[in-house]
């Protein structure tokens, strides 16, 4: 008897679990292509590359100022005595590790331009999940993934597209999307 009403609890509940993963809706968005609708993304672009710039323009002194001591090492390095030429090598290499130190520091993955763009983006991204979660609740989505990342649908109908709604949500001009 004990059997019997456990065996009878587990298929309850299997079938319910059946049930309740059948009625499941699931949607999906594409952030990138709404983050680049919104006005502030233009903003926030040209200040990251107005900032990269800059450093591009340091990086590119630095190798003007590598190769020209590299030039004149070459041009006079039989002139020089042992001391003198170990101390311009020495110089160099120490202008090759500043460089890439610094490289590292501005455009590494926890370097100055990520760190700072993730600053600027993180208020229109909260605007988008924000709006995400709106369009979700009112319209009983289960899930909304973001095929924009490393999620990749080898198959979705367009039917579960909720991009071009939480464009509207977010009050952004839309056109036909095709997937």
């Amino acid at each position: 008897m004990r059997i019997t009403g456990t065996i009878l609890i587990l298929c309850t509940l299997l079938i319910h679990t059946e049930l309740t993963a059948q009625n499941q809706k699931i949607g999906f968005i594409d952030s990138d292509m709404i983050i680049e609708q919104m006005p502030e993304y233009a903003g926030i672009e040209q200040r990251l590359n107005l900032l990269s710039e800059s450093w591009r323009d340091d990086l590119r002194e630095m190798d003007r100022d590598i190769e020209r001591l590299k030039n004149e090492f070459e041009a006079r390095e039989l002139l020089f005595t042992d001391e003198v030429r170990e101390q311009r090598l020495s110089e160099i290499d120490q202008l090759e590790r500043d460089r890439e130190r610094f490289l590292e520091e501005k455009f590494g993955p926890d370097g100055e331009y990520f760190q700072r763009q993730r600053e600027l983006l993180e208020p229109i991204q909260r605007q988008v999940f924000d709006a995400v979660n709106r369009v979700a609740d009112r319209n009983d989505f289960d899930f909304v993934f973001d095929r924009s990342q490393d999620i990749r649908f080898l198959f979705a109908r367009s039917e579960w597209n909720l991009t071009e709604e939480v464009m509207l949500e977010l009050g952004l001009q839309t056109e036909e999307l095709t997937n």
